[in-house]
């Protein structure tokens, strides 16, 4: 017959078992009671514990400096691979060889058209030395022309003269003649015998010749006026033709110019091209990344070939912080970061018992927002009070970093959450409208004051 529980509890009564009388005696409703209080104690205690307000953003390694960061080399023209001279991981210095290209426009396949170009501009020069001697002699021959002109003119003018006092003494000779004549006349028809046949013949001949003596002297004098009046005409046209060929000279040598300088310009593309067949090393650092592979490959320009990563870059960490919470933040203000693959313990509230983390500072803040809406914050190292940050870190290791900013309570801290207020600062603090970097002063001031807090 089965016993029921009652009896069974009958029956444990009459034992004489330690655990059962323990079992009847404890009070186990205080005990959850104090617990219960104890806890309670604690967490009202935890709600006046400092809190040392962050903000938040995650990252990774890049340089501070532009020019440490990896670089893309391009190709500066159209070409095909011809020899490689490093492989990827080889550490390369400044100037050392890279890769070789050749031509491939058809242009540029000739292996002498520079020489050859180089001789057409001699060519060109010497015909446009060859041209302006042309014109130096133009412009001689024009001042000669010139000269000859007043000199004919000087000469006929004096000739002119010269006729003009023949002309008058012709016409003084004929006067005269005729005055004879008239009087031998006279004395004939007066005086019979007095004057011969012959005499009066004689001066009759006399005046005739001074006559035309003096019609002899008035067209010469006539010509002489003539020849004084075509020696412009004449003269000019060969002026104006000398000058003409001089205008059409030195016109030829300034497109002579125009072309030399053409060639020029086409002799310095030729050997600055030559210079981009070859391509090297901008700085001392690691061939990271080959992007074209082989030999006889086709790249384009402005096409990149290879990646070059610097030796020796200065490490900075980029953050990515949230638009609500870059007015927080301004160049000095301490921050704590650790890295992706470094074992780190980060309580963002209490700093002092992080390990693994590493000091920084805000260095630049950007003025607008990248594509994702989030501002970008550059920070430095900050070994006023941590280790400098590791050696082996590469750029692009992941990182997350806190900006601590006034201390507050626990219970505050909750509360803000709680209810989604933003964190607090000091007014003072307060980021200026064109804070764009800071100074290692600024951290130093800036972390004096947070421990003084």
């Amino acid at each position: 017959m089965a016993l029921s529980d009652l009896d069974i509890e009958r029956e444990l009564k009459h034992l004489p078992l330690e655990t059962t009388a323990l079992l009847g005696e404890a009070n186990t409703s205080r005990i959850v009671s104090r617990w219960l209080l104890g806890i309670l104690i604690t967490l009202f205690l935890v709600l006046f514990v400092p809190w040392q307000q962050s903000v938040r953003g995650e990252g990774t390694v890049t340089a501070l400096n532009p020019a440490d960061r990896p670089q893309e080399l391009p190709t500066r023209i159209d070409g095909r691979i011809e020899q490689w001279y490093v492989q990827e991981g080889q550490y390369v210095s400044k100037g050392d060889s890279i890769v070789r290209i050749s031509e491939i426009k058809e242009e540029y396949l000739n292996p002498n058209v520079l020489p050859l170009t180089s001789q057409q501009q001699s060519a060109k020069e010497s015909a446009i030395g060859e041209k302006q001697n042309k014109a130096a002699a133009l412009t001689t021959l024009i001042s000669q022309l010139d000269a000859q002109r007043d000199f004919k003119l000087q000469q006929t003018a004096n000739k002119i003269e010269q006729y003009r006092a023949e002309v008058r003494q012709a016409v003084l000779e004929d006067s005269v003649a005729r005055d004879q004549l008239r009087r031998r006349e006279r004395l004939f028809r007066d005086t019979l015998g007095l004057v011969s046949v012959n005499e009066l013949q004689a001066f009759q001949i006399r005046a005739q010749s001074a006559s035309a003596k003096l019609v002899e002297k008035q067209q010469m004098l006539l010509s002489v006026q003539t020849d004084l009046s075509s020696v412009p005409a004449e003269y000019g046209e060969k002026i104006s033709k000398a000058r003409s060929d001089r205008a059409s000279t030195l016109a030829e040598v300034s497109e002579g110019r125009s072309e030399v300088a053409k060639l020029k310009d086409k002799v310095g593309s030729l050997t600055i091209r030559n210079g981009f067949y070859l391509i090297e090393a901008p700085q001392d650092g690691y061939v990271v990344r080959a992007t074209k592979a082989g030999q006889g490959e086709i790249v384009k320009a402005g096409e990149p070939i290879v990646t070059i990563q610097p030796a020796r870059p200065s490490k900075a960490v980029e953050l990515f912080v949230k638009p609500m919470d870059i007015a927080l933040l301004k160049p000095g203000r301490h921050v704590r970061i650790f890295f992706d693959g470094w074992p780190a313990l980060q309580i963002s509230g209490w700093p002092q018992v992080a390990s693994g983390t590493f000091g920084a500072q805000v260095a630049v803040i950007d003025q607008f927002p990248n594509r994702s809406g989030q501002f970008r914050v550059l920070l430095v190292p900050d070994t006023t009070n941590d280790g400098a940050w590791p050696a082996q870190l590469r750029l692009g290791t992941g990182v997350q970093g806190w900006a601590m900013l006034d201390n507050v309570t626990v219970g505050w801290e909750i509360w803000r959450q709680l209810n989604g207020f933003p964190l607090s600062i000091n007014p003072n603090e307060a980021l200026p409208a064109d804070a764009v970097a800071g100074g290692k002063g600024a951290g130093k001031s800036d972390s004096k004051s947070a421990g003084k807090k």
